[in-house]
């Protein structure tokens, strides 16, 4: 069964450009697009518009949205088999359902200018961290077009565990799609009760913790496709701070987020939550078993 690719839609300027951004990558994968727009009706406001069309004002405003967005995406790419659904319930439990039977999500963020386009709305951060399919969120000034890639790079962030291959394969397979390089990334750090001042020991601390980084990467490069430039880096310092500041060439960052059966909070990490709320570049969020 061909799982299609589903975007959130609400009307907004940040929505639209998931809309276009979401077509994009469903043409890349051959897949179908499903938009969806997600609300509880009866918070919205304009009766008059619902009595003369005989609907409840909230609805009639949902269809218009869909089929805007709808028809946005075809315009956008005349082929894609696109369709639409309003859903009468709070978005963010909507869309996370709705990655059960998805390929990815894609969603927009809640900002539209200065600080509050480094913001992400609630919707996006609680899909982002329960979604069952990797979530797509579209950080960065000029994101709405998955091709073709500006950078010409996919980032993705090599965790803790290089083992968890999901957000690493994710990373291949978008790259591969875009004709783009793949740069995987391992940040690592030297605990400061491991430094000394003894001249014959100066740097062997921070020689040792860059070499098991070097190691943990190519454990996870270890199967990388053929067809794929790869880039390895380690870079020093805390790893949200050096993603999102190599994100600012990329096309797109990936990282992983860990999923605990049974746990109620934001299963992201702190890697995941930073770079949601700060990259320069849509963020993929790859869900990974616990």
């Amino acid at each position: 069964m061909e799982l299609p690719l589903v975007v959130g839609a609400d009307g907004s300027e940040p929505s639209l450009r998931a809309v276009d951004w979401a077509a994009d990558e469903a043409a890349l994968r051959g897949v179908p697009l499903r938009v969806v727009y997600a609300s509880l009706w009866e918070r919205y406001e304009g009766h008059a518009l619902a009595e003369d069309l005989g609907k409840p004002s909230e609805e009639v405003m949902a269809e218009d949205i869909v089929g805007g967005a709808v028809a946005r995406a075809r315009t956008r790419h005349p082929d894609l088999r696109v369709t639409g659904e309003v859903l009468p319930e709070e978005p963010e439990y909507a869309l996370v359902r709705e990655g059960r039977n998805a390929s990815a999500l894609v969603v927009g963020t809640r900002g539209r200018s200065g600080i509050a386009e480094m913001l992400l709305g609630s919707v996006s951060l609680t899909v982002a961290a329960h979604a069952d399919c990797p979530v797509i969120v579209l950080r960065g000034s000029h994101d709405n077009r998955a091709q073709p890639a500006t950078h010409g790079r996919v980032l993705v962030g090599v965790g803790e565990e290089p083992k968890d291959l999901a957000a690493v394969r994710f990373a291949f397979d978008e790259a591969r799609r875009r004709g783009a390089s793949v740069e995987a990334v391992r940040a690592w750090r030297c605990p400061a009760h491991e430094t000394t001042d003894h001249p014959l020991m100066a740097g062997e601390p921070a020689r040792l913790h860059e070499g098991r980084a070097a190691e943990a990467l190519e454990e996870a490069l270890r199967d990388a496709p053929e067809d794929i430039e790869v880039r390895r880096r380690t870079v020093e310092g805390h790893a949200r701070r050096v993603l999102v500041d190599l994100s600012r060439d990329a096309d797109l960052l990936v990282v992983g987020a860990r999923r605990r059966e049974g746990h109620l909070g934001l299963q992201l990490g702190r890697v995941a939550h930073a770079a949601l709320h700060h990259s320069a570049c849509p963020v993929a969020v790859v869900p990974q078993p616990a």
